[in-house]
């Protein structure tokens, strides 16, 4: 039964029977996951299910894309573990709340656009990096409860076929039927099975207790004062950039998965008033998680309701379902996680190896390697984006070019193809014969532009050159902006340009 479900701005058709059940597989993946990194942090296991609650609810209702799930994500948690060990969880909440009032103003000022400026190349390295670092973490589930040693003997050949088991459902039951989500099959027929048989396998209660009551308001009990803000300033800060990078894309994953639009200001808006509600509300905070979305997406969802049935059983999980969720098997979540793992993997990045050029191939393992190995997403794109925009830069300068001939007036013409900036001003002056050229000489912009301040440089020096042999330099064709640019730098330099017809060049906004 389809029907259209309006809530909150809600407008696409509602499969209520896929969301529903959707929504209570993403509650079982994202229970363990959220216990783990709670734990890993220090926290209690329960700040990491009142975020996963939180998040979840919030950024359903009022994100800028239907079918993401937000929860308690290592990737923001991971960045406060420092602050937690040297001043404590009330410190933590702070910095969560901070956070998200850093978030907010991102999606406030409009500049989750610049998420543009992420080049494939970094987007493959980031999901890759992912799905190996959410299957290394489903590997650790392999260690005996509550240590560091191996699981050995019958412990773990039992773990090993129930994961087997579950990872078999997962593939086999869509070619049955899809009218049921296959990992939330595989997680009732696995745990089904050691119930009735009393296999002795480890359990979710073997990580942590689930059970709590509803999250408490509660301000964070540090001072209110400069130092305080001068010790959370930098988590916060880390933290905001963190989770919105990793929510904006994951943003841009779901996009291409359900070929549809989402809005990435809403959502840096909807992931900000999440973590402040975590910070008063005694939540570890966190943004998107991919691994979540893709089970999401995996098992149908296309809508809002899937993410709100996931909160919302999660709560009623914390405050009454914990005994039986409890005692679900490890090994059931682990091989359900492990499938998604291997669906996130971009296979595609692997086949197209060999055809992309150089340095594309190395942002993206680069990406993908610091992020497996610091586990700091922000870092691993912003490196990647870096070296992209330097490879970028440099291809470009090598890239202008100068056309060059003589009219019936003795005039010399240079037409310039490809953009004037920093790493092209070199190449550019290289190109003119200052002492053999004639008296005039035109240098026609048409198919270039004046870029930046090393370009302006460029055309004064060489302007200066000309003029101590007597001879005149004119700029023909300059686009609206760059006349701009040059006269808001008449102080510091002296050119002749052209007056020109007024038109616009391919990167300037069509009007109307």
């Amino acid at each position: 039964m389809k029907v259209y479900f309006n809530l909150f701005d809600f407008s696409q058709k509602v499969n209520y029977k896929t969301e529903v059940l959707a929504g209570f597989t993403v509650a079982m993946t994202m229970i363990p996951e959220s216990l783990s990194f709670a734990i890993l942090a220090g926290l209690s296991p329960l700040t990491g299910l009142y975020a996963a609650f939180l998040m979840g609810l919030i950024t359903a209702v009022f994100g800028g894309r239907p079918g993401m799930v937000s929860g308690g994500a290592g990737a923001t948690v991971i960045v406060l573990i420092a602050l937690m060990q040297s001043h404590g969880v009330e410190y933590v909440f702070a910095a969560v709340a901070l956070a998200g009032v850093f978030q907010i103003l991102v999606g406030i000022f409009r500049l989750g656009k610049f998420i543009r400026l992420v080049p494939q190349p970094v987007m493959y390295g980031f999901v890759n990096g992912l799905a190996i670092v959410i299957f290394m973490a489903q590997v650790q589930q392999f260690k005996v409860p509550g240590g560091t040693a191996w699981l050995s003997g019958p412990a773990l050949w039992t773990m090993l076929a129930l994961v087997a088991l579950t990872i078999l459902i997962v593939i086999i039951f869509p070619k049955i039927t899809k009218a049921i989500p296959a990992s939330l099959v595989a997680i009732i027929v696995v745990s089904l099975l050691v119930f009735g048989f009393t296999i002795d396998t480890k359990t979710v209660k073997d990580i942590a207790s689930i059970s709590g009551g509803f999250p408490p308001f509660h301000i964070p009990s540090v001072p209110f004062n400069i130092e305080t803000l001068q010790v959370i300033f930098p988590y916060s800060l880390v933290m905001a950039g963190v989770g919105l990078i990793e929510s904006l894309l994951t943003l841009n994953v779901v996009d291409e998965i359900t070929g549809t639009k989402g809005r990435g200001n809403k959502e840096a808006v909807a992931q900000g008033t999440a973590n402040v509600v975590n910070g008063f509300f005694t939540g570890m905070g966190g943004c998107a998680m991919i691994a979540q979305s893709f089970v999401n997406l995996s098992a149908g969802s296309r809508a809002r309701l899937s993410g709100i049935i996931a909160a919302l059983t999660i709560l009623l999980i914390i405050l009454f379902g914990a005994p039986i969720i409890e005692r679900v098997p490890m090994a059931a979540l682990v091989g359900v996680m492990m499938m998604v793992a291997i669906g996130t993997f971009e296979w595609t990045s692997l086949r197209i190896i060999n055809k992309m050029p150089r340095h594309d191939i190395i942002v993206g393992i680069l990406v993908a390697g610091i992020t497996v190995w610091l586990h700091n997403l922000a870092l691993a794109v912003l490196i990647g984006i870096i070296i992209s925009a330097l490879v970028f830069s440099w291809e470009s300068a090598k890239r202008i070019r100068a056309r060059k001939y003589t009219d019936e007036n003795g005039v010399k013409h240079y037409e310039i193809f490809g953009p004037l900036f920093f790493g092209s001003v070199t190449t550019f002056l290289e190109k003119f014969d200052v002492l053999n050229d004639p008296d005039k000489v035109i240098i026609d912009f048409k198919e270039s532009r004046v870029a930046d301040m090393s370009a302006i440089d460029a055309l004064n020096k060489l302007t200066e050159r000309y003029q101590k042999v007597n001879k005149k330099l004119h700029l023909q064709h300059l686009s609206e902006d760059c006349r701009t640019l040059l006269k808001n730098a008449e102080g510091v330099i002296e050119v002749n340009i052209m007056e020109d017809p007024y038109y616009r060049v391919a990167t300037d906004r069509a009007s109307g």
